[in-house]
């Protein structure tokens, strides 16, 4: 009985193994979704598309903080985030800094659906200029490249470029950046 048990079991799982194509070595992003960014790293460059077409580039706001915010429209989380993080950067967008001039929100949205992602950032009142996405939903290469696997989620980036803290929300980011006031 142990033995037959014990028998069914690997065959079965031989079974199951042989019909299961293998995802990794047919899809690079999966191996992307490996990346992972953390405190004390340069910020990988991010280059999307905002809601009128434009590529905007992490890059382009180098000299000022900048949080990093991924986020989608169907997030609840997220949304209920929002007004936290819209309420910071009105507050801290114009302060000076130690280690930026200023400070910015480069939003990457892990939506699908252009309207849908579109109607968030006006429902929400997502001042900001810079909001991007390249609509490809969890499969989107900034959430891989950043190793993101859930949202929301944020990264604060110095003016040089390096990543100073992550994963900060509502009193935590404002905490940190009341830290680096001038």
């Amino acid at each position: 009985m142990k033995y037959t048990f014990l028998s069914l079991l690997i065959v079965s799982s031989l079974v199951w193994t042989a019909a299961t194509p293998s995802e990794t070595s047919l899809r690079p992003d999966i191996a992307l979704q490996l990346a992972n960014v953390n405190v004390g790293d340069q910020a990988p460059e991010l280059a999307y598309q905002n809601p009128n077409g434009d590529i905007m580039k992490l890059s382009d706001l180098r000299g000022k903080v900048v949080l990093i915010d991924f986020w989608a429209s169907w997030c609840g989380p997220c949304r209920m985030e929002n007004p936290n993080v819209v309420r910071i950067y009105t507050e801290y967008k114009d302060k000076k800094y130690t280690a930026g001039k200023g400070f910015e929100i480069y939003s990457v949205s892990l939506d699908q659906a252009k309207d849908r992602w579109v109607q968030a950032i006006e429902k929400d009142g997502l001042v900001w200029a810079n909001h991007v996405s390249d609509l490809r939903g969890w499969k989107a290469q900034g959430a891989a490249l950043y190793g993101v696997n859930a949202i929301p989620m944020t990264f604060l980036v110095d003016g040089n470029g390096k990543v100073i803290a992550k994963g900060l929300r509502g009193a935590q980011l404002e905490a940190a950046l009341k830290s680096l006031l001038k």
